[in-house]
C-alpha cells in the first residue's frame, strides 16, 4: 500500500509543478513587446539597378583564345602515341608476393649476398620480410627490380602514360635504418 501511496503523491506534486508553470504572469513578454514597439523604425536602402550581362567574344585579332593551350595556332594538338607500342605490362604472367602492396607501404630493410647473387630484404606491411633479387616484381604498378645495390633498389615501373598507352618510370626503394 506504501508504494500505492508514493505514487499518488509523486502524481499530484507533478501536476502540481505543471499547473504552477501556466501562471498568467506574463508582464517579462509584455515589457519586450513595448520596448521593440518604441525603437525607431529604419528604412532599408533600395536593392541597386543591376547591369546587364554583356558576353565576351574571342574572335578578336589582339587577344588570344583561353581554350586553345599557348603556342598552338588553330587547335590545341594532343600527343600521339603509337598503337603499337613495345611498353606494357604483362597481364599473363603470375602475380609476385609483394605485387599486392603499393610501393611506398614496403621497406627495404637489409641486403644479402647468396652464390655471388645480390638480394634485398624487403619488409612488407603484414610484418613478413621477403627476398627480393633482379628480375623479381614489387609494386602495384608492375615494378620490377633492375638494381639491387647495400642502401636502395632500382625498379623500373610501368605506369598509363595517360593517351591509352604506357610508358616506364624509375622508381626506388631505400634502406630504413
Amino acid at each position: 500500500m506504501s508504494t500505492r501511496f508514493l505514487l499518488r503523491g509523486a502524481l499530484v506534486a507533478g501536476l502540481a509543478l505543471v499547473l504552477a508553470g501556466c501562471s498568467d504572469n506574463m508582464n517579462d513578454l509584455r515589457s519586450f513587446v513595448a520596448k521593440a514597439r518604441a525603437q525607431k523604425v529604419t528604412k532599408i536602402a533600395a536593392i541597386p539597378q543591376m547591369t546587364p550581362y554583356v558576353p565576351f567574344t574571342y574572335e578578336q585579332k589582339d587577344r588570344r583564345d583561353p581554350f586553345v593551350p599557348a603556342g598552338n595556332d588553330d587547335q590545341a594538338k594532343a600527343p600521339t602515341v603509337a598503337a603499337d607500342s613495345t611498353v606494357h605490362p604483362d597481364f599473363n604472367r603470375p602475380r609476385q608476393a609483394l605485387e599486392q602492396y603499393p610501393l611506398d607501404a614496403l621497406h627495404m630493410v637489409g641486403t644479402l649476398s647468396f652464390n655471388d647473387v645480390q638480394y634485398a630484404m624487403v619488409s612488407a606491411p603484414d610484418g613478413v620480410v621477403h627476398r627480393v633479387s633482379v628480375g623479381d616484381y614489387m609494386g602495384q604498378q608492375f615494378g620490377r627490380v633492375v638494381k639491387i645495390t647495400s642502401t636502395q633498389v632500382d625498379l623500373s615501373e610501368i605506369v598509363p602514360n595517360g593517351f591509352g598507352g604506357w610508358q616506364r618510370k624509375p622508381a626506388k626503394l631505400s634502406l630504413v635504418e
